[in-house]
């Protein structure tokens, strides 16, 4: 596995990207390029900045006051190998871990099926905000996502049950 990981960005204190304080990481490169995407900077795939992930992980490690990261892009599942190192370090800080997707959790699982790093990282997620973002659906009244279309799987139940479990925000959101 690389030990780095191409970023567009990061914010080390973020109210939007999930409940709680999070850290975003906003990885480079995406094939979706859907139109209206609020991250159309993040699409070439050459783009960005290349960021360790031990230099990545001091950006979460030591705030006592975040409730997990979340992974976003660009599309965190073209550098899934990286992305499944960085969740599993913040599952080890006791933090919850998100992932953004322009795949949809089929597709997904469609894919880790030949690809053990899409596999690893969709096992590091706890929820995943899934599918293209539709302009002609987007609505400013979703939590947590931009257009209809896309849903807030939470993982966990979802595997339990063998079929989707959508997230259930807690009231404090």
């Amino acid at each position: 596995m690389n030990d780095t990981l191409r970023l567009y960005g990061l914010v080390a204190e973020s109210i939007v990207d999930g409940p709680g304080y999070r850290t975003a990481i906003f990885t480079q490169g995406c094939r979706h390029a859907c139109p209206g995407c609020h991250n159309p900077g993040s699409h070439a795939l050459e783009g960005g900045t290349l960021w360790t992930l031990d230099d990545i992980a001091q950006k979460f490690t030591h705030n006592p006051l975040l409730s997990g990261i979340t992974l976003s892009g660009g599309e965190p599942f073209l550098q899934a190998a990286g992305c499944a190192e960085l969740a599993r370090r913040a599952h080890g800080k006791g933090l919850t871990v998100w992932t953004y997707s322009g795949y949809t959790y089929e597709q997904l699982c469609a894919l880790a099926e030949r690809e053990a790093p899409v596999a690893a990282l969709l096992q590091q997620t706890d929820v995943l905000v899934d599918g293209r973002f539709v302009l002609a659906e987007r609505s400013l009244e979703l939590q947590f996502c931009g257009s209809r279309n896309q849903r807030v799987i939470d993982l966990a139940k979802t595997r339990a049950a063998g079929s989707v479990v959508l997230y259930q925000a807690p009231a404090w959101c």
